[in-house]
């Protein structure tokens, strides 16, 4: 049905944002936790990464250690003829991961696995690959029976493998840093792009404003100006109906100024008599409205008083005046009607016989940006909600709804 222009819900500009007092620091502290969150996130992607990398660390050493063993068990196994190491070297073999190099205790190098098929068949990179597996891995030694006796009279032989961590280790164990600088590319865009949508939402927020207070503008002073034509057309004669109208006005400009100062600041509330407020509000908006819109101020709780700040409240009952008005095309019945609740509180229902809210859209027609006038910026509801509940500490929803025929706004304000 209505937004703050007075036309149908429907049609959203969702990056305008609301206009709570505290909404760019609630947004800050929405980056914040974001930034929190991602930094939870790395820490924890850390750990558990570093855990993987240290296990699959230990399970790559005891691999190593297994090959080894087999090789001395199996080149210590007697035989025949002289020991042919070309079998046992063979479990090594078996390794498709690991970097491994086999040497005798004098350097001899015996086979390798998983290193580069062309660069290997250069000796002098072998001996370089095994400098550079010393110094990440202390060497595993298999002693095996070779079956001939040395200088002291034993038959020990030695095999020594020297490996390096796999491919695979290499890269879970700088995957952290890489995530770690996805993650900060990412935190950085998002920076830049809540940046970018705050200037974004600020601009929209100056432009909605000055939408609304020419909105509030434009009354009084459309009026004031058919006042001075009218004395045009009566030579100069004033009557006291003009003076008096004119006066009201004036003080409605002083209103209206009043009520834009207080935007962003704390209202004071005092006990005002609520039925009064209501009243005087659309006497105001009658004259000025058309005529075959029919006010009905209900008699029901004259004596009723809330705390409330006259010159937002009336706002509010501006607000939501003007839009059942243009919801009815500026023709129809308004009721307002105070009362009390059986919980003390007091309430404000607003009743018009227009188009009618989708049961679905009860809640969203608050949100700012909701509109379907090409030039609306959907503020008024928003401003309406704002007012009432953060203003007043009170509250206001669609109290009922029957499509082309009824729809009820109600208020709470404490007593």
């Amino acid at each position: 049905m209505w937004n703050s222009e007075g036309t149908e819900v429907g049609e959203k500009y969702p990056n305008l944002p609301e206009l709570s007092p505290n909404s760019f620091q609630i947004r800050s502290w929405n980056r914040l936790a974001l930034m929190v969150l991602a930094a939870i996130i790395v820490v924890v992607s850390l750990w558990y990464t570093d855990n993987l990398v240290e296990r699959l660390k230990a399970e790559e050493q005891v691999k190593v250690k297994l090959w080894a063993e087999a090789t001395r068990i199996i080149a210590s196994t007697p035989t025949d003829d002289n020991v042919d190491m070309t079998y046992p070297l063979s479990i090594v073999s078996a390794n498709n991961t690991i970097p491994v190099i086999v040497t005798l205790e004098d350097g001899t190098i015996l086979t390798h696995r998983n290193l580069d098929s062309v660069k290997s068949k250069d000796k002098n990179y072998l001996l370089e690959k095994i400098e550079n597996m010393k110094s990440e891995n202390d060497p595993i030694v298999a002693e095996y029976d070779d079956g001939m006796e040395d200088g002291d009279g034993t038959d020990k032989a030695k095999l020594i493998f020297y490996y390096e961590n796999s491919i695979l280790y290499t890269n879970l164990k700088y995957y952290p840093y890489v995530q770690l600088a996805v993650v900060a590319l990412f935190l950085l865009i998002s920076y830049l792009a809540f940046s970018y949508s705050r200037r974004s939402e600020q601009n929209q927020v100056w432009v909605g404003m000055s939408k609304e207070t020419a909105h509030q503008l434009g009354t009084p002073i459309s009026s004031l100006l058919a006042w001075i034509e009218l004395i045009k057309e009566n030579q100069g004669q004033v009557s006291e109906e003009i003076v008096e109208e004119m006066s009201r006005d004036l003080s409605r400009l002083e209103l209206i100024t009043e009520r834009f100062s207080k935007i962003g600041s704390e209202p004071v509330l005092k006990p005002e008599n609520v039925h009064h407020v209501v009243e005087d509000t659309v006497k105001y908006l009658k004259r000025r409205l058309p005529s075959r819109v029919r006010f009905t101020v209900s008699d029901s709780g004259k004596e009723l008083t809330a705390k409330m700040n006259i010159p937002l409240f009336a706002w509010v009952i501006e607000n939501l005046t003007k839009n059942a008005v243009d919801a009815m095309n500026g023709e129809g019945e308004l009721t307002y009607t105070v009362g009390r609740r059986d919980d003390g509180h007091i309430f404000i229902d607003v009743s018009d016989t227009g188009k009618g809210i989708p049961s679905n859209k009860f809640s969203t027609i608050f949100e700012p940006g909701y509109t379907t006038k090409k030039r609306g910026w959907g503020l008024g509801l928003s401003l309406v909600k704002r007012i009432v509940d953060n203003y007043h500490r009170g509250s206001i929803y669609v109290k009922e709804s029957i499509p082309n025929k009824q729809t009820t706004f109600r208020i709470i304000l404490r007593e």
